[in-house]
């Protein structure tokens, strides 16, 4: 992979470097590219939803996708999963620290693929902005689901 790694202190690329920055974008790349994980993070950019309201967030998903994708996202740290006992019983999903700490790198992302990468779909481009539940995720600028 060309343009990455760190460089020494006279400007050349080292090898180890470059080999560990490598491993970190393909496993970045790898979990982000899962299908809906980009999307269920930016629904959450402004606050908790609850499980309905994600499935509405981001459209066509599958109740057993959903379930699959919140529990990844919560085991990797960028979701908080609570739920309040009732009756009735509920669950809210919001972004750890970690989680938002993503976000910025998600903009820049889609930004670039706005600007570098041909328009072959229903994704226009533009910037991961905030997710509105009440709003088609492929009414927003940006949104993909799950290309």
């Amino acid at each position: 992979m060309t343009g990455t790694g760190a460089r020494s202190g006279d400007g050349q690329r080292t090898e180890r470097s470059s080999a560990v920055c490598d491993r970190s974008l393909a496993k970045a790349f790898g979990f982000l590219g899962k299908r809906w994980n980009g999307l269920l993070l930016a629904a959450l950019i402004p606050g908790p939803l609850g499980y309905a309201d994600l499935r509405r967030a981001v459209g066509t998903i599958s109740d057993s996708v959903l379930a699959e994708r919140l529990a990844g996202l919560t085991r990797a740290g960028l979701v908080l999963r609570r739920v309040e006992p009732g009756p009735p019983l509920s669950v809210e999903y919001r972004l750890t620290p970690a989680g938002q700490a993503l976000l910025p790198a998600m903009d820049e992302l889609a930004a670039w693929a706005a600007e570098n990468l041909p328009d072959d779909g229903p994704c226009t481009g533009g910037h991961l902005g905030p997710a509105d539940p009440r709003v088609d995720p492929l009414d927003r600028p940006g949104a993909c689901a799950g290309d």
